[in-house]
């Protein structure tokens, strides 16, 4: 398995950036396998070296990229150099076609984060349903619902209201605007363009909640999904279960 740390300099983040990429190339047995590409999305306070799948990628014969998002929600912020959705969904992906000659086509693109990552690997995959062909969402922080409408002041344990501002944009209008997941999805039901996606989450995870009405919302506007939920929490031995779950799905076959 090859390990690479890439420094570019970023249009979207508007400075210099680092991400890790890791490739297999151990086995001269899977050079005529076409590879295909897993861009993994941390959590909040995590970092892109936070998980890595790579025995999965040398089973699987994919390359895993995982960028750093710090604690943008994945998102296009408000102010410069904070367009996370871009520099994911657009110039990353461009740079790795660029430089690695790899996810050319949504066949061969996946997306999957956990928790913050959750969250943005379904908003990325439905803001570029041409780039990501499946994505996979554990533990989502799908909270647009829970900061809508906050006003200043506002302060939930977790982060403030000028953090959910900068992030999201207008919280009065959040729940209508193309930072909701719901308003990007149910654009693409309608235009018959929605990736392929897989959702979990623990029945003990404080996010379980959120988790259950994005898999309600996805019923009820009739897109299909594969959603499970069982025992866990909000930590790594569930989401190293569904990793590996779910990369399953994904690539088996594929």
């Amino acid at each position: 398995m090859a390990d690479i740390s890439v420094t570019f300099f970023s249009k979207a983040l508007n400075r210099r950036v680092s991400f890790n990429m890791y490739i297999p190339n151990d086995d001269p047995g899977e050079e005529n396998r076409k590879m295909k590409v897993l861009f993994l999305l941390h959590g909040y306070t995590g970092d892109g070296r936070s998980w890595v799948p790579e025995q999965l990628a040398q089973k699987y014969n994919f390359a895993v990229v995982t960028p750093n998002g710090e604690n943008g929600f994945w998102l296009d912020g408000l102010s410069t150099g904070h367009k996370y959705c871009t520099y994911v969904g657009s110039e990353l992906v461009d740079y790795i076609r660029r430089t690695f000659g790899l996810g050319f086509t949504p066949d061969d693109t996946y997306i999957m984060g956990l928790s913050m990552g959750g969250f943005g690997a379904l908003h990325t995959a439905f803001t570029y349903p041409e780039t990501f062909g499946k994505a996979a969402a554990m533990s989502s922080a799908l909270i647009i619902h829970e900061i809508a409408g906050k006003k200043p002041g506002f302060d939930n344990g977790m982060a403030n209201y000028d953090y959910y501002h900068e992030c999201f944009g207008d919280l009065d209008t959040v729940e209508e605007s193309d930072s909701n997941p719901e308003v990007l999805v149910k654009r693409l039901k309608e235009k018959g363009t929605v990736p392929v996606i897989y959702m979990s989450c623990g029945t003990e995870d404080f996010l379980i909640e959120n988790n259950r009405q994005f898999h309600s919302y996805l019923e009820s506007i009739g897109v299909p999904h594969t959603y499970i939920e069982s025992k866990g929490t909000h930590d790594m031995n569930f989401w190293n279960e569904y990793t590996e779950k779910f990369i399953g799905l994904m690539f088996e076959g594929a």
